[in-house]
């Protein structure tokens, strides 16, 4: 492939190049398996819980506990991607998730039971999303890891929808616990993926065991002790401004269903075509070079609700915002792409813990502060907070156009 400045490739990946490697095939594939049952265990747990307590409020309760194990796994066991084989760790997050899974289905279960279950089991997400994300680097070196960063984003809003489409289908099929022994299963055919797909990666032998707390300052000081990593951190902590809408859809829709899906459907619809665009058709230096006003696109849409727009002009602007947020391709490539291979495990955990803080104290704020205004000034003080922060951080990827690290170099 032609190079450009600075190393960089001149042409963008390629789709032919990306599956015609097959560890990849394997990870993308068992990725996606994996996701699609973690959206139908969500269903499938929640219809479970309200069936056999006909508690909305337990329903919910139970259904947030999916999202709170980040903030503990992230910091504290993404570290096992750098100490451990990290496709051993892999197959065995998802072989641990599977007994889990099939222990939930036993009837019965008490419902502390089965929310201590559910908890370890999106526990084991960490480790195995940390070591994926650390893995994917050692197999795709080259530019063909933004083009897998862009599969990955439409291979999470897909699995999204066939999971919870999928999902409610199945257990009006055949009941909430055998659909949660459908979903074991793919935790093993996952496994399987893995263990027989990717090749074996070296672990780096001088990484020290350490305890907990000292590997989280290590790992913190790698990310936030660079100005061109913390420049990248900063930019994917974005997420907290322009994640408000989501927050806000139904208040904004007034309730209607209709509208809240549309709205909701919107930045992911934008994210997923301007990932494409992005990832095929623009140059890797050029994305360097855009990523900081991309960054500035998926919060400027924003300050337009201050207006309250009807609602086909707040879903356009939603789209508009969406392909903003498409600046994490290059952003997340590079940061991963910079770090020293012994400490990526780590470094994801804690800033993909550091991303789901953000995110959830946002919508809780945002929430609370549209009881005392409206949702669209809420949503367009994000904005003008979010386009003040990206303006802020608009040199993150020239940066790295002026000092390179070796792996996009």
């Amino acid at each position: 492939m032609e190079e450009s400045k600075r190393g960089l490739p001149a042409e963008p990946a390629t789709y032919r190049s990306l599956f015609s490697e097959r560890q990849f095939t394997a990870l993308f594939i068992a990725q996606a398996i994996s996701l699609t049952g973690d959206q139908l265990a969500r269903v499938a747990i929640a219809t479970l819980v309200f069936t056999e307590t006909g508690s909305a409020f337990l329903t919910a309760l139970i259904y947030a506990v999916t999202y709170l194990p980040w903030l503990v796994g992230g910091p504290l066991l993404g570290g096992l991607a750098d100490r451990l084989p990290r496709r051993a760790v892999m197959v065995t997050c998802q072989l641990t998730s599977a007994v889990l899974v099939a222990l939930m289905a036993v009837p019965g279960m008490p419902l502390i039971a089965l929310a201590s279950l559910l908890f370890v089991v999106i526990l084991a997400e960490s480790p195995f999303l940390s070591a994926r994300a650390s893995l994917l680097v050692d197999v795709l070196p080259d530019d063909r890891y933004v083009l897998a960063s862009a599969m990955n984003q439409l291979t999470i809003q897909a699995a999204q929808v066939v999971g919870f489409a999928a999902g409610g289908a199945l257990i009006r099929l055949i009941g909430p616990r055998d659909a949660l022994l459908v979903n074991a299963l793919s935790f093993l055919v996952s496994a399987a993926l893995v263990r027989f797909g990717v090749r074996v990666h070296g672990v780096i032998a001088s990484v020290q065991l350490g305890n907990s707390w000292e590997r989280m300052k290590t790992g913190a000081k790698v990310v936030f002790g660079d100005p061109r990593l913390r420049g990248l951190v900063l930019l994917g902590w974005l997420a907290t401004f322009w994640v408000v809408p989501e927050g806000l859809a139904a208040p904004y829709a007034e309730g209607d269903s209709t509208a809240i899906g549309l709205l909701l459907a919107s930045q992911p619809i934008g994210s997923v075509v301007g990932g494409v665009v992005l990832s095929r058709l623009v140059r890797p230096a050029t994305r360097l070079e855009v990523m900081g006003w991309l960054a500035v696109m998926s919060c400027l849409p924003l300050v337009f609700f201050f207006t309250t727009p009807p609602l086909p002009l707040a879903v356009g602007l939603l789209v508009i915002s969406g392909i903003g947020t498409t600046y994490n391709l290059p952003a997340n490539a590079a940061f991963m792409q910079a770090l020293p291979a012994e400490r990526r495990g780590q470094a994801f955990g804690l800033v993909s813990a550091g991303l789901v803080a953000g995110q959830g104290i946002s919508i809780a704020l945002a929430g609370a502060c549209a009881e005392l205004t409206s949702p669209g000034v809420v949503i367009g003080v994000a904005g003008v907070l979010g386009v003040a922060a990206a303006l802020s951080l608009s040199g993150a990827g020239r940066r790295f156009l002026s000092s390179p690290s070796p792996a996009v170099s």
